[in-house]
């Protein structure tokens, strides 16, 4: 009589792992946004139980901030700003990317020119670009060419600064690796030097996109008649205390929507590098 011996049942324990991974990005999650939950629920709680009447105009409830965020939503006010503040923003920072990225190769790449415009570039950097405001708009007028140009000031600087220490941050190894396989400069430039700087590259760019949000909020206090920064300054003036910490809001959320587009894009540029472990 033949037994016939049955296959074990193999238990791979895929279901624990992928639960205790849910478990564990839930986790993360909480942990990366419990000091945001927690500031948000004091700026609701604080100025309805804790502060006086006085104070409390000055500093209304996040509940009432919404209210007006809304508010402006339906009414499409917040629209134009927004529209407004993005063109002006998008207009200063592309050009600023368009020039500081080929002068920042030019200079990494020749020595003696980075000598020579070290000194200035020092100079330049470390002048902030809000204390120019008053030059740009003696200068350019009140209008959006000077809007514009001190964006374009503000964020040359970092994406300028960054490509130019990406350059000069490559591994000499793989200089010497790619020169003894014979590729020329154009092709050593091409597949080695750029790539390896990219990284660097979008830091910089990363940081010059929340500087054309900043400084045009600043500049478009003077002399604007429509965009956020506008909107701030006169919903202040008009003493339009909940409106205008809805277009503060405004803008802190259209700064993180920013820097998350720019963290993906750089990963996605950014693929082929290895991961460093913890």
């Amino acid at each position: 009589m033949t037994a016939t011996l049955e296959a074990p049942t193999i238990r791979t324990g895929l279901k624990p792992v992928e639960k205790a991974r849910k478990k564990s990005r839930l986790g993360k999650a909480f942990r990366s946004s419990a000091a945001i939950l927690l500031f948000l629920a004091v700026w609701e709680l604080a100025p309805r139980y804790l502060l006086d009447e006085g104070t409390r105009t000055f500093l209304p409830p996040l509940s009432e901030d919404l209210a007006a965020l809304w508010e402006l939503i339906l009414n499409g006010q917040l629209a134009d700003h927004l529209l407004a503040s993005l063109g002006r923003s998008a207009a200063g920072f592309v050009i600023a990317v368009a020039v500081s990225v080929p002068l920042g190769l030019l200079i990494a790449w020749y020595r003696p020119l980075a000598e020579f415009l070290n000194p200035l570039l020092e100079l330049a950097r470390n002048t902030a670009a809000l204390a120019l405001l008053p030059v740009f708009t003696l200068l350019l007028g009140i209008g959006e060419v000077s809007k514009i140009a001190l964006i374009v000031y503000a964020c040359v600087w970092p994406v300028l600064l960054n490509t130019i220490a990406g350059v000069n941050t490559v591994d000499p190894l793989l200089v010497k690796a790619a020169r003894s396989l014979g590729l020329s400069s154009p092709n050593l430039f091409r597949k080695v030097i750029l790539p390896s700087a990219v990284p660097t590259i979008f830091t910089g760019i990363r940081m010059a996109a929340a500087y054309s949000i900043l400084i045009l909020i600043a500049a478009e206090m003077v002399g604007a008649k429509a965009g956020l920064g506008y909107l701030i300054n006169n919903s202040q003036v008009n003493f339009q205390i909940q409106q205008m910490y809805a277009a503060i809001i405004t803008v802190s959320v259209l700064g993180l929507a920013i820097n998350a587009g720019f963290v993906a894009l750089e990963r996605r540029f950014s693929t082929w590098r290895v991961k460093e472990k913890a």
